[in-house]
């Protein structure tokens, strides 16, 4: 995990530095989360819950950008059991979500009063807190690939991304048996060039 998380930041630095002399953009924002997940149990399904994120990204560049990101997030899925002797499980977990986006401006530029925008890119999730479970039989950190766009109109924004895990949630697969996780997330916000 520590290799991961080394491998993870010094791409970050690297991409940063290339984008020195470039535009700079902070971009506070706040939106909504859809989550569920990949297994697919016999005795029942998995829901998508509405979950929340609030943090901001840092974008760096014209035409073509690096997006560094942190946002606190929490995400909710509900397990929906078939069984009428088993329970509903609800699946609320929190955290940070680091994402770090490479885009590029498909229609505009950074000057441009509407300007039209794909990204995609990695993230990690570090687990800080889950509801009504054992936080010990999650993972602390998982990392995922995600792909979205975005629409500029003057100083606002919003965008749209999709998010796949490359790891599973929990420790032990037989035990919890939940798998990769598959977010869908939406955010608003407001550019502010520097």
């Amino acid at each position: 995990m520590v290799r991961n998380i080394s491998f993870f930041l010094i791409f970050c630095f690297t991409m940063l530095s290339e984008q020195g002399s470039a535009q700079v953009v902070i971009k506070p924002s706040a939106g909504i989360n859809f989550t569920d997940f990949s297994k697919d149990p016999n005795t029942g399904k998995y829901k998508a819950r509405v979950g929340y994120q609030l943090g901001g990204t840092v974008a760096l560049g014209k035409k073509v950008y690096v997006e560094p990101g942190i946002f606190w997030l929490k995400k909710s899925t509900e397990y929906i059991s078939e069984v009428s002797n088993q329970n509903d499980v609800k699946y609320d977990i929190s955290g940070i979500r680091i994402p770090v986006a490479i885009g590029f401006n498909l229609l505009g530029n950074e000057k441009s009063p509407i300007s039209l925008r794909a990204f995609g890119g990695a993230s990690a999730f570090l687990l800080t807190s889950v509801k009504d479970l054992d936080k010990d039989d999650f993972k602390f950190a998982s990392w995922g690939l995600f792909a979205g766009a975005g629409l500029d109109i003057t100083i606002i924004f919003a965008e749209a991304s999709y998010e796949w895990s490359l790891t599973n949630v929990q420790k032990d697969i037989s035990q919890i048996n939940v798998g990769n996780s598959r977010s869908l997330f939406i955010n608003a916000g407001v550019r502010i060039p520097l």
